[in-house]
């Protein structure tokens, strides 16, 4: 008897050890592909600028309560780490996909569209899942989420009802049959996951915008940069760009035609520097065949003189050879691709003047990108010019050279001087 099972006990030694290969070989599989998933996470959620307002500049990442300010009252982004007390450590990937989908959260509750569910809306269930894993696996924070500080009736969130019925029309991405994969990939980052119409299209006096002025530009609410019309040719209108300009100016933060400053330098050193080639290449694809509402301006050249610039633009001219000509040039021409060209520079001739008056009171540098590692900077003038000073070299700067911009006025530049800079 004890012969049989001694037998019997050798014989299921080999079916127990093929038992423990099989199933160490099914682990070994599952977990490239799940490590897998995760870092195509990462890059979604990098794509989607998720750590510029879930993450305090020095605090631990994700861990939330980044202040909001809006017109309405400020507002803190929750911590989405995985602790299961104070972040999403209890939700189901169901549950981020409805949140990303309809802008509501796994209790039910209606989200603020400082959060922008409208354009995540678009983002499909197997990113929204990638985008889930991979915050599951970043290190769980124990913070609790602020509440939001926002004015009656504004701390309503019924009235959000109303907002949604305006604005918000949920559903995933649908390509466009008669464009190109490229073209309907770039579609997809621009409209979904890069939610660039948020500051890129005009936010009227309840927060909202209306698909038909997408990309036609507009103030950023509370930060005072102005975003440009991607559709106008006046403005920032690609439509005459190269596609590599496009390119440099969204990844490298530099290129031929521009710099980026100011919150969109943010995006791209958190965002567009670490996305493929493909992929922006595809962004800059959807972007210049977005239409024009205006057409493209006369040649510059032969703009007329403007009489309502007069002792400005004489003081201007003054100041800028003294301040400015040793790195934009005398004419205004700059040195590709550290000092950008004032001349015929559209951004410089746009209806705003808010970011040239700016960039000559706060200064700054474009973003440190793995193309443009050391990139060269901009000195502020606020504590060495007047306001009449500031406004007289912004004017010239806008109307020399064929630049068809308004003057500016020192009331102008008194108001943006105590503007917040982050």
């Amino acid at each position: 008897m004890n012969a049989v099972i001694r037998r019997i006990a050798l014989a299921a030694v080999p079916l127990a050890l093929l038992a423990a290969a099989a199933w160490a070989q099914t682990n070994a599989a599952k977990a490239p592909a799940q490590q897998s998933i995760v870092e195509r996470g990462r890059y979604l959620a990098q794509a989607g600028d998720c750590i510029a307002c879930h993450t305090v500049p020095g605090a631990k990442i994700f861990s939330g309560n980044r202040a909001m300010p809006t017109p309405f009252g400020t507002l803190y982004a929750p911590n989405i780490t995985p602790d299961r007390d104070t972040g999403i450590g209890s939700w189901s990937a169901d549950d981020f996909y409805n949140m990303m989908h309809t802008g509501r959260s796994p209790k039910g509750y209606l989200l603020y569209p400082a959060m922008p569910f409208a354009s995540y809306t678009k983002v499909t269930r197997a990113d929204s899942d990638a985008i889930f894993a991979y915050l599951r696996s970043v290190p769980p924070v124990r913070l609790a989420s602020r509440e939001h500080d926002l004015r009656f009736p504004y701390n309503n969130r019924s009235l959000l009802i109303g907002w949604r019925t305006l604005y918000f029309k949920e559903g995933e991405y649908q390509p466009d049959r008669g464009k190109s994969v490229e073209w309907n990939r770039g579609a997809y980052l621009v409209q979904g996951l890069g939610h660039c119409a948020m500051c890129h299209t005009p936010i009227n006096a309840l927060g909202g915008s209306s698909q038909e002025k997408a990309f036609q530009g507009g103030l950023i609410p509370m930060q005072n940069w102005y975003a440009p019309s991607l559709t106008s040719n006046r403005e920032a209108g690609l439509g005459d760009w190269a596609l590599q300009d496009i390119v440099d100016l969204l990844q490298k933060g530099v290129s031929n035609r521009g710099t980026v400053y100011g919150p969109m330098a943010e995006v791209t050193f958190n965002s567009l520097q670490y996305m493929t080639d493909d992929d922006v290449r595809a962004m800059a694809v959807y972007l210049k065949s977005l239409p024009a509402d205006q057409g493209p301006a006369s040649d510059p050249a032969g703009a007329p003189a403007r009489a309502d610039v007069g002792q400005a633009f004489t003081e201007g001219r003054r100041i800028y050879a003294a301040r400015c000509a040793s790195c934009h040039g005398a004419e205004g021409r700059g040195k590709l691709p550290h000092y950008p060209p004032l001349a015929r520079n559209q951004s410089i001739g746009m209806s705003s003047a808010v970011n040239p008056i700016r960039m000559v009171l706060n200064g700054g540098y474009p973003p440190g990108t793995k193309r443009n590692p050391m990139p060269y900077g901009m000195p502020p003038f606020a504590q060495d010019l007047n306001d009449n000073e500031i406004a007289s070299v912004v004017t010239f700067i806008r109307t020399a050279w064929g630049n068809r911009g308004a003057p500016v006025t020192a009331r102008e530049v008194n108001q943006l001087r105590s503007a917040t800079v982050e």
